[in-house]
């Protein structure tokens, strides 16, 4: 009699895409593209990757940038990088198809009882 100790994990492998990467950086279901790098005049960096992961696309962004020696001064600097990472959201947001905007303009949900 064997007895099996460990359960077995299949996944199904997804196929390259024509942007990804086709290297390490691409596991057996996510697939990472070559990473866009926008160097700022300060020394801060943006790295962004397109990787997809079980058919959806997303952009992931790492951004570094330098802060104030001052508190007070490195509090504003994060907290307008944070704002800027909102309106970035936003836009991007305001820019998707008409299927994928979510369930306004349905009346019979935003309809009152009587």
């Amino acid at each position: 009699m064997t007895a099996r100790t460990m359960a077995r994990f299949h996944r199904a492998e997804t196929p390259h895409t024509d942007w990804c990467a086709r290297d390490h950086r691409c596991g057996i279901d996510v697939h990472r593209s070559p990473e866009f790098i926008a160097d700022g005049p300060i020394g801060g960096r943006a790295v962004m990757t397109r990787v997809r992961v079980a058919e959806v696309d997303y952009a992931e962004i790492r951004i570094r940038v330098p802060l104030s020696r001052t508190e007070d001064t490195a509090r504003r600097q994060l907290g307008t990088a944070l704002h800027l990472c909102r309106e970035l959201l936003a836009a991007i947001a305001a820019i998707r198809p008409p299927a994928l905007r979510g369930r306004a303009g349905r009346p019979a949900l935003d309809r009152k009882t009587p």
